[in-house]
């Protein structure tokens, strides 16, 4: 777990006071897919209002009253209302927790988002669950009410769109909902946008002492609860003349006295997209959406003590191993980028109800399944449920079966985000030199190659093989010294000899060899599997420059990270000598700035993830430890407070670009190349 250095905690051993020493860039409050997203980018809950993953304000207001005084508890506004006083933050993989001290009473907000990725249902379920706690600090008895709202306009992209609302009655929940006028389904595709459609979902279960409203804030809400006055007795729907707030979904919760024991209640907050994603010209509805909206709600409200349960286990197991394999540093950076993996997704039901896993690559280009986005996100997957990776590499592949394809290499994306209707990366009229034909043909393999790993058979490889074979004969001929080309870090521009791109397509042929060997292909895996071992040791002559190696085979003098290079490790293929990761990561060490490693000599920028992947070749911890440190710093320090970017510069920690993206599960590549924690986590999948 992850506290704050504004945790006022006892000193406890080394390993967990090192943990309290964190102060995210941004806390993750509800996160789901990448509309239903929501962050505090603040050091304190009430220093700003919440936001989307973009940064455009979504507001979450909360407020309490405590013996008639208000505080406000989360957002900026009413400005007039004294903060409480933030003391604590507890960040966990599937929770945020606040500690505040308003007035007399102690009051614990919790965000808990169960995206649990070995249970499909529930990951896939858009439900948030908002926790209050309040008691007494000085042993006396105190009245204490807790507001809660939220801005309507979560259902619209901008404050333009007109939006209705509406209060409905389950059987033991209320539920207030917003959503577009306009209802605008799968109309619009991009990057820098929210959902317009479909509806927001405010679910307050029966419990003592609630009451609802739809209202304004400012002009009656808000302003209302905070003068002592109740909740309007009637929905608020005509906008005001002249209006100086936003329309809101409002809770009250009269707690009573409180007194020594903890007094909770708490809220359901939900998003009911109706349909999610377009994939070949047909709407794909969302995982869980084999129920409404309502019996969804219900069933979240039935098993929220079972979820809350799990979902605590899961976090304290997960951040015990965490530690165990990488230390306090390293199980940081996993915890904050555990969420957002999940958030970046999007969980869609096939026609059939297989499955289908849909990334979008945020703040990059928007694009939809990009599969050098999908690449650096495997570890995550791979490690905690191989069917989501099968999820997501099944439209890619289908895709690339079909007519729609005609390259002899593997695609870049299949669209922009939701509409996954064919690449769009390169353009209209796409050449080979436009797209990243090795790097996306490596990928490609490698993923299917490590799934095959993990699951101990390549049954699922097998059905898609005479496409591999496309693949892999277009990396045997094209690999080893690739042309002038893209790789996934574009943002370089081409580059031709590539050495770490020529690392992946000769790993690539290697995993391949062990899906045909898998596959009863003996001749073509022997084949293939000498021709990566010969690739291999061609490659340490061209790539040799001293007391390390190139960035390309024809630029003496350069370097840059061998990221690639991890899966010798984790398929156990062992085709190049130890020396060359032992060089490499003593090179690495000479040249770490105090946010981290630069990609390569060319720039100081690098990117989170392979820093991570880089840090898995280490030999020692000690090695490991030394190239993870400086990410601490960036967690820590880094003055762009956004959910955690993947592309920053190593002398200041800013942000350079992406940010909120999925590749952040990218940093479970050390816990993919433990064996003992790959088998441990893998093996539960499905169990649930």
């Amino acid at each position: 777990m992850i506290k704050t250095k504004l945790a006022c905690v006892l000193l406890m051993a080394a390993s967990a006071a090192a943990a309290q020493n964190l102060r995210p860039p941004a806390v993750p409050l509800v996160t789901h897919d990448p509309y239903f997203s929501i962050w505090s980018m603040n050091d304190r809950l009430t220093d700003g209002p919440t936001r989307h993953w973009t940064g455009h304000r979504q507001q979450l207001t909360g407020l309490v009253r405590v013996d008639g005084h208000a505080y406000r508890w989360m957002g900026d506004t009413p400005a007039a209302v004294e903060p409480a006083q933030q003391f604590s933050l507890e960040v966990t993989p599937t929770r945020s927790t606040y500690q505040f001290d308003a007035g007399a009473v102690r009051l614990t907000v919790g965000f808990l988002s169960p995206v649990l990725p070995q249970d499909l249902e529930l990951m896939s379920r858009p439900v948030t669950y908002l926790t209050l706690s309040a008691q007494s600090r000085d042993g006396a008895s105190h009245a204490v009410q807790v507001l809660f709202d939220a801005a309507a306009d979560l259902a619209v992209n901008d404050r333009t769109q007109q939006l209705t609302w509406a209060r409905e009655h389950l059987e033991t929940m209320e539920v207030l909902r917003s959503s577009d006028f306009q209802q605008p389904v799968l109309q619009k595709a991009g990057d820098d946008l929210r959902i317009d459609w479909g509806s927001f979902l405010v679910g307050v279960p029966s419990q003592p002492g609630v009451g609802t409203s739809v209202g304004w804030a400012g002009d009656d809400v808000e302003a209302a609860f905070a003068a002592g006055r109740p909740l309007p007795t009637a929905d608020n729907l005509d906008i005001p003349t002249s209006s100086r707030g936003r329309p809101v979904l409002a809770s009250v919760f009269d707690l009573g006295t409180v007194a020594a024991s903890p007094v909770n209640r708490h809220v359901l907050l939900a998003y009911d997209d109706v349909y999610a994603i377009e994939y070949m010209q047909r709407r794909l509805q969302p995982y869980w959406r084999s129920s409404g909206p309502g019996k969804m709600l219900m069933q979240a409200e039935l098993d929220y003590a079972s979820i809350d349960s799990r979902a605590r286990e899961f976090d304290q197991e997960l951040t015990a191993d965490l530690r165990r394999v990488g230390g306090d540093a390293y199980a940081q950076l996993a915890i904050l980028a555990f969420r957002q993996t999940v958030a970046a997704h999007k969980l869609a039901a096939d026609f059939d109800g297989t499955p289908m896993l849909f990334p979008k690559e945020n703040f990059s280009n928007g694009c939809i399944s990009t599969v050098d986005v999908l690449y650096p996100s495997s570890p995550f997957f791979l490690l905690f449920n191989p069917d989501l990776l099968k999820a997501q590499l099944r439209p890619v592949l289908d895709y690339a079966s079909s007519t729609h394809w005609r390259f002899p290499f593997a695609p870049h994306d299949l669209g922009t985000y939701p509409l996954a209707d064919g690449q769009v990366y390169g353009g209209g009229e796409k050449t080979e030199e436009d797209q990243m034909p090795v790097e996306e043909s490596g990928n490609m393999l490698l993923m299917l190659a490590a799934m095959a790993h993990v699951d101990g058979n390549a049954d699922f490889a097998n059905h898609y093989w005479p496409l591999l074979q496309r693949w892999a004969a277009y990396l045997r001929d094209k690999g080893m010294d690739p042309e002038n080309q893209l790789s996934t870090d574009d943002f370089a521009g081409h580059l031709a000899h590539n050495a770490n791109l020529s690392i992946k397509a000769i790993l690539a042929l290697g995993g391949y060899a062990q899906l045909a060997r898998m596959t009863g292909h003996t001749e073509e895996a022997d084949n293939y599997f000498h021709l990566a071992e010969k690739m291999a040791k061609d490659w340490i002559p061209r790539a040799q420059d001293g007391d390390h190696y190139k960035l390309a085979f024809d630029k003496p003098g350069t370097w840059s990270q061998k990221y690639n290079l991890v899966w010798d490790r984790v398929l156990g293929l062992n085709l190049f000598p130890p020396a060359v990761a032992n060089t490499e990561v003593a090179f690495y060490q000479k040249h770490l700035n105090a946010f981290g490693l630069p990609l390569d000599n060319r720039s100081l920028y690098t990117k989170l993830d392979w820093e991570t992947w880089t840090a898995t070749l280490a030999a020692t911890p000690a090695q490991f430890e030394a190239l993870i440190a400086p990410l601490g710093k960036f967690l820590n320090e880094s003055p762009s407070r956004v959910p955690l970017t993947d592309w920053y510069w190593t002398d200041s920690g800013k942000q350079e670009g992406f940010q909120a993206r999925s590749v952040v599960g990218g940093v479970y590549m050390p816990m993919l190349a433990d064996p003992a924690m790959w088998k441990k986590w893998a093996g539960r999948a499905g169990s649930k």
